[in-house]
């Protein structure tokens, strides 16, 4: 409560310091008409200050609890084969990218290699503020239009591929999923690695598998077995809450007569490489043309866009660039 007291005080403090500023800006207009040089002042502080109002807009958009929260994110090929495995590695490298920019800590848990290339699947975490609220917005899935790299004969490819996006629970949180030790089963296994001097020449991968529901967790980034099991129960119990909240979700769509189908096809965006380049949210409308920017972490926009949509704040204009 004491935290959320400090966090409310500081959010008032902020918005009463921007609405001194937009009086001082009132009194500069009045003061500019005809002075070349306020006129300019006026306008650049105009400018500025939209631009952190427009920010700190964006905060309140913020409503689900575990919005703070550190993210933890699986990627999953879908349809598409080695096309679609691709995809994967190419989504995972957009979103590192975006923490990169914003300045977040990532972490990758586990990645599972294609035969021929790209990713069958990757678990990583991003750690930062509002991580988690920020990325569940990428939660679904993601469509892919190109030319193949893998086609000989130069074919257009659609490929498919599933982001799921869950917060990291924390320590306060504990109360919301409690594993019972006997529903797991945990198996050790050595690394996989590129090998060399750094291969890993011990079991110290981890696979835990909760038996009532089937799901599965690997990690095997660090050599430590126990650090490698400490992170899996991490995603386990993240992948456990994402499960609870979806059933509790379904259950109240029975109950309003609403079934919407979770599978492949149903995609929330697509990325056009060829023939002409565009990338478009399903749910907002929002459109960006610059494909490269968005696959090189420029997925600000998208996620904006979808907060308020979501809350309904206004409509979405669709961007090209």
């Amino acid at each position: 409560m004491a935290q959320e007291a400090s966090e409310n005080r500081e959010v008032i403090a902020t918005w009463n310091r921007l609405e001194r500023r937009a009086r001082d800006l009132v009194e500069l207009d009045q003061l500019s008409h005809g002075d070349p040089e306020l006129e300019k002042q006026l306008a650049e502080e105009r400018a500025s200050l939209a631009k952190e109002v427009r920010a700190h807009e964006l905060d309140l958009l913020f409503t689900d609890p575990y919005a703070n929260h550190n993210a933890v994110v699986t990627i999953s090929v879908g349809q598409g084969g080695v096309e679609a495995q691709d995809w994967v590695e190419m989504l995972m490298r957009m979103y590192l990218k975006w923490a990169e920019r914003r300045g977040f800590e990532t972490e990758i848990v586990d990645e599972s290699r294609g035969e021929e290339a790209g990713l069958k699947s990757a678990t990583f975490i991003v750690r930062g503020p509002r991580a988690y609220g920020l990325l569940r917005s990428e939660h679904g899935v993601h469509r892919l239009v190109r030319i193949s790299p893998f086609d000989q004969n130069h074919r257009r490819h659609t490929s498919f591929a599933l982001v799921e996006v869950m917060p990291e629970l924390e320590s306060t949180d504990e109360g919301a999923i409690v594993i019972n030790q006997q529903d797991l089963r945990i198996d050790t296994y050595r690394s996989t690695g590129a090998g060399g001097q750094h291969v890993n020449k011990t079991d110290s991968a981890v696979r835990i598998t909760h038996l009532p529901t089937g799901i599965v967790v690997t990690c095997q980034n660090e050599r430590s077995q126990m650090k490698n099991r400490e992170t899996a129960m991490k995603v386990l119990k993240a992948r456990l809450f994402q499960r609870q909240q979806q059933e509790a979700a379904e259950h109240l769509d029975q109950i309003r007569g609403q079934v919407m189908p979770a599978e492949f096809g149903s995609q929330i965006r697509n990325y056009v490489l060829q023939p002409y380049t565009l990338v478009k949210d399903v749910r907002t409308g929002l459109e960006v043309g610059n494909t490269q920017a968005v696959l090189d972490g420029e997925i600000d926009p998208f996620i904006e866009s979808w907060l308020r949509w979501r809350l309904g704040k206004s409509g979405v204009v669709a961007q090209t660039s």
